[in-house]
């Protein structure tokens, strides 16, 4: 029987023609299938209500086409309620439209760069409130962005002037803390993309994020945003849309990007994941565990920005829009615009008030389960990881003699996932773990406090056990910001790194917690621009190893 091969979306999403070392996309658009611009129109009856279940049906099967993508993505994500016609669907709109502009205003008037179409990368206020005045570091860093002479120099007279005086708002002084560090990871994010090349598009991004910081002051901006906000700027035309389809992401994802002085808010879903696959796949689990990874914290990447540096761009975009459509829930709409009043339904209500046939497939396997069933409340993003683990179980279990194993064997999934199979996967796994039932008491999970008191303060434990559990930790956290290293200053082969990364293994067994750390704040300093990176010749790791205490 013919079977159609589908069409390569790679031409939606360009790649620059120099970057050649970039996860191949598997994602293809298929007639039948895929939710095309047709399908998508006879989806809505001439009112505007949306038959939110045929188009469900329809995207776990096939994805989007990148045509469409945007407008769907607003409907996944909550921003509007399919049971809505066009009228209030343009009111709602043209709403938050204004709602934006004012925030961006308001940001606007504490530092005129925001909607200038400019951003910074340098520090423009020190932590007491002393604004930076040093114009020939904004004005090096914003030519570096691409920005003119004049133009930089006059953003540079902005914020250095002596007139601004002493900023004494505590959430002011927070905020523009941020602002430099937003600029950083908005002129590494997606760099192999085309889109980017364009100084606009770089300043959306970092506009769409500091508005964003200054509105929620509770987590305001961490690394890892820009790479969940990045795709809605390409999808989405308008910025203020693009920004409220983040913002939705952002509810969903939030906690995991909050951060007390104990503990990093993703530790909540790494415990679940252990909590998974302890009873998926026990062995693996007390194998884990053996190598001091019991906490998990090889995967936190994954979690934190859905696994946008394990696929391709594209095959990003098709992962999440099947991930939300088997998620789908119809009253996600009321829970974020009239949280007052879905709370007075309650649970059970709610629940009976549901078709079925509008919620995603991992949404039904909930209700199933009964509402109330905290087991069944986990994103499927955790299963995803879940399943990841189950697939090199055996690679794990027979070649794994250290985290650092772990890291290289997971680090070699890159551009080689499936994101159809690997949602299937999740899937399989949900339905096994709430038929075993999970544990009753989750496995003890040690925090990793990422930033920035390092190392970790240990009490209770015999002191070699302290130093070489707090080893492990820095470990990966070197891990983490080495990559992201390699990124920025363009060291492209993250196998030769891979291979390189076993050189911490001397630096381990020797319990050198004081080295380990020092390693940590170099690279958080070369990252930031604190210190200059003056070799790009010597691979990362022999640079590391020279750092001295």
């Amino acid at each position: 029987m013919w079977r159609d091969a589908g069409t390569p979306a790679d031409s939606f999403y360009q790649v620059r023609p120099e970057c050649t070392d970039v996860p191949k996309t598997r994602f293809k658009i298929k007639a039948g299938k895929t939710l095309s611009a047709r399908k998508w129109q006879a989806a809505f009856t001439p009112e505007g209500y949306l038959d939110i279940g045929k188009t469900l049906s329809r995207i776990q099967h096939g994805g989007i086409h990148p045509s469409i993508r945007g407008e769907v993505w607003e409907f996944l994500l909550g921003c509007y309620d399919p049971k809505s016609t066009f009228d209030e669907r343009d009111q709602i709109r043209a709403r938050r439209r204004v709602q934006y502009a004012r925030w961006k205003e308001e940001c606007r008037q504490l530092f005129p760069l925001v909607g200038s179409g400019r951003f910074i990368t340098a520090p423009v206020v020190s932590e007491e409130g002393q604004h930076i005045q040093d114009p020939l570091v904004l004005l090096e860093t914003n030519v570096e962005n691409g920005i003119s002479d004049q133009n930089a120099m006059v953003g540079s007279r902005t914020n250095t002037s002596s007139e601004l005086g002493v900023v004494k708002d505590k959430k002011v002084i927070q905020w523009m803390l941020t602002l430099h560090q937003i600029g950083l990871d908005v002129v590494r994010t997606d760099r192999t993309l085309v889109f980017y090349e364009k100084q606009d598009n770089l300043a959306k991004l970092w506009d769409i994020l500091a508005v964003y910081a200054w509105i929620d002051t509770d987590v305001g901006y961490c690394q890892g945003m820009s790479d969940l906000c990045s795709p809605m700027i390409i999808l989405l035309e308008d910025e203020a849309d693009a920004f409220w389809c983040f913002e939705r992401l952002m509810r969903r994802l939030r906690g995991n990007f909050r951060c007390t002085d104990s503990s990093v808010g993703v530790e909540t879903q790494l415990s679940n994941l252990a909590a998974i696959t302890q009873v998926i796949d026990p062995k693996l689990h007390q194998h884990l565990e053996t190598l001091g990874g019991g906490d998990y914290l090889f995967a936190f990447r994954m979690l934190m920005v859905l696994f946008r540096r394990e696929f391709s761009f594209c095959d990003s975009l098709y992962l999440w829009e099947m991930m939300w459509a088997l998620e789908y829930d119809p009253d996600v709409f009321s829970l974020y615009e009239e949280p007052d009043e879905a709370n007075e339904r309650g649970e059970g209500s709610r629940g009976k008030a549901k078709s079925i046939r509008q919620c995603g497939k991992y949404e039904r396997e909930n209700m199933k389960n009964g509402a109330k069933n905290s087991e069944a409340q986990l994103p499927i993003s955790v299963f995803l990881v879940a399943s990841v683990l189950k697939d090199k179980s055996s690679k794990l279990m027979h070649e794994a003699r250290g985290l650092d194993d772990v890291v290289k064997i997971l680090n070699d999934i890159t551009g080689n996932l499936d994101a159809k199979k690997a949602c299937t996967g999740a899937m399989k796994l949900h339905k096994k773990y709430l038929k075993k039932g999970a544990p009753t008491q989750t496995p003890p999970f040690r925090p990793a406090e990422l930033a920035p008191a390092w190392p970790r303060r240990h009490s209770g434990r015999k002191k070699k056990s302290a130093i070489f559990l707090a080893n492990r930790e820095l470990i990966m956290i070197i891990h983490t910001l080495w990559f992201d290293l390699a990124r920025d200053y363009e060291v492209n082969s993250t196998r030769i790194l891979a291979q390189e990364f076993t050189k911490f293994e001397l630096l381990v067994s020797k319990n050198n917690c004081c080295k380990l750390t020092s390693i940590c704040l170099y690279i958080r300093d070369i990252l930031f621009k604190k210190r200059p990176y003056t070799n790009p010749t010597l691979s990362v790791a022999n640079l590391l190893l020279s750092v001295t205490v």
